[in-house]
């Protein structure tokens, strides 16, 4: 979901400016003027005017303080205020999403719409096939929709021989497989965080930015200059981030202040081991079928939408746990974070007591970015040769059903069924597998294409997934050579 376009690029650059404030610790004090250095008096302005931009800046900041834009109760308030509420913050919420309303567009949902490119024809296939007679024709021969009669059901779009009919999405609402966003009485957008699965396509959707991740940027540069000891776990889709080295990676990850690290490829490798035996096991008392439980907005899909999905899911923990449970065994008193491609993994992380914080890609970008720091100028730090290389492919789509399989006995009768990304269509397959299974081992990734395409990635997933596969294949020859 790494999309070039300037609602992306606002976000970026309010999140290189942050990291930057913190690492020369002048949060406070410098905060205030994020707004009026990015949309000065005369410059050009993305809305209405500059006083409208600066005002959707200042509630896009607080978001990246850790705040809902609920919180505010004054508007007056100054970011200063927010930033020292933040490094005095003790508890966060699960709550990871929020909808800035002042950048929110109220977008309407009239979703089929008749473009000056009606020719008025003769055949009227549009008139004519309409089951609801929602259609007629003005005094110039140009079709209307009566949107009061209209069902939606598209008909009209797909009969006009002139494309002149076109669809027009609310694009979060759209995005969300599940139906958790929808518009209150004011015409805004509002997540039903009862409904939400942390899939963060909804972010990635809006073309106005208006739907915001709550970042713990603060926190982790407060623990840091508060002396804790800081230990990342790196997720292996860092691999496709960055056209480099995966040791220069690593060494990137040090230079930004972690003392540790470890390879999250490591508790993949270990979960691999545990969901082989585990499908084994289900299999021989009768199950007909186990699905994975790595992506934590799968889980959060069966646990909050698909319930009777609940006995078929692996109870094995995710890698990021099962490393982190190795990190605070060897290091009980430090800050230890996830860094990672996605909204879930951050809801997964503050339910989870190993674990403190969660630094998306696109954070720890930014933090390059805000030190100056070149991976390509970094020095390499060593990945650990003990972790099986194809550990890595966790990150793409189809690699941990690849890695299971690899730890079963040969001649297990694997069948395996790939959901590659969660969407209307895929959950109505998910619903019918405990009355129609399609095979026994189901791979279940929120996003298509895998971890590559998470809702915080920053490079191109079909180039990540290129660099996973050649890192794979590179140290797995290695491998093979010194056996």
């Amino acid at each position: 979901m790494a999309v070039n376009n300037n609602a992306t690029i606002l976000r970026r650059e309010l999140l290189t400016r942050i990291a930057q404030l913190l690492s020369e610790n002048q949060l406070v004090e410098k905060i205030d003027r994020i707004p009026l250095e990015m949309r000065p008096r005369k410059s050009g302005y993305s809305r209405c005017c500059v006083h409208k931009d600066r005002a959707v800046l200042k509630y896009k900041t607080m978001a990246i303080l850790g705040f809902n834009i609920q919180d505010e109760t004054d508007e007056l308030t100054p970011l200063s205020h927010y930033a020292q509420l933040a490094i005095d913050r003790t508890e966060q919420t699960d709550v990871m999403l929020t909808v800035v309303d002042e950048a929110c567009s109220s977008c309407v949902k009239v979703n089929y719409v008749v473009t000056n490119m009606c020719r008025g024809c003769v055949a009227r296939p549009c008139e004519v096939n309409c089951p609801k007679d929602a259609i007629s024709f003005d005094s110039n021969n140009q079709a209307n929709i009566e949107h009061n009669k209209c069902v939606n059901c598209g008909i009209c779009q797909k009969v006009c021989p002139f494309h002149a009919i076109i669809y027009t999405p609310v694009p979060c609402e759209e995005s969300c497989p599940v139906g958790a966003i929808t518009k209150n009485e004011a015409g805004i957008e509002v997540i039903d965080n009862e409904k939400c699965i942390q899939c963060g396509k909804c972010v990635v959707a809006c073309p106005f930015g208006a739907v915001m991740e709550k970042s713990h940027l603060v926190e982790i540069a407060t623990k840091k200059r508060n002396g804790k000891e800081l230990v990342a776990l790196v997720a292996p889709a860092i691999i496709a981030q960055f056209k480099a080295d995966y040791g220069k990676i690593l060494g990137g990850v040090k230079q930004v202040g972690f003392d540790h690290i470890y390879e999250v490829a490591w508790g993949a490798e270990e979960t691999t081991i545990r969901e082989a035996a585990e499908l084994q096991e289900k299999l021989a008392e009768g199950q007909s079928f186990m699905t994975t439980s790595c992506c934590p907005s799968y889980v959060n899909l069966v646990n909050r939408h698909i319930e009777e999905l609940k006995p078929f899911v692996s109870h094995t923990p995710s890698p990021m746990a099962i490393t982190a449970e190795m990190a605070r065994k060897q290091h009980p008193d430090a800050v230890i974070v996830f860094i990672g491609p996605c909204t879930a993994k951050r809801f997964e992380a503050f339910h989870n007591p190993n674990i403190d914080c969660v630094l998306s890609f696109e954070e720890f970008g930014a933090m390059l970015v805000a030190n100056g720091i070149d991976i390509d100028r970094c020095e390499p730090i060593e990945p650990n040769k003990k972790i099986n290389a194809l550990a890595n492919s966790f990150a793409a789509s189809g690699g941990v059903a690849a890695c299971v399989k690899a730890k079963l006995p040969e001649g297990f009768p694997l069948q395996g069924l790939v959901i590659n990304g969660i969407d209307q269509a895929n959950i109505r397959i998910l619903k019918s597998l405990t009355k129609n299974p399609q095979g026994n081992l189901v791979e279940v990734m929120s996003c298509e294409g895998g971890c590559i395409n998470g809702c915080n990635v920053i490079a191109n997933p079909k180039v990540g997934l290129r660099q996973i596969n050649d890192y794979v294949l590179k140290n797995t020859k290695v491998e093979e050579t010194k056996r």
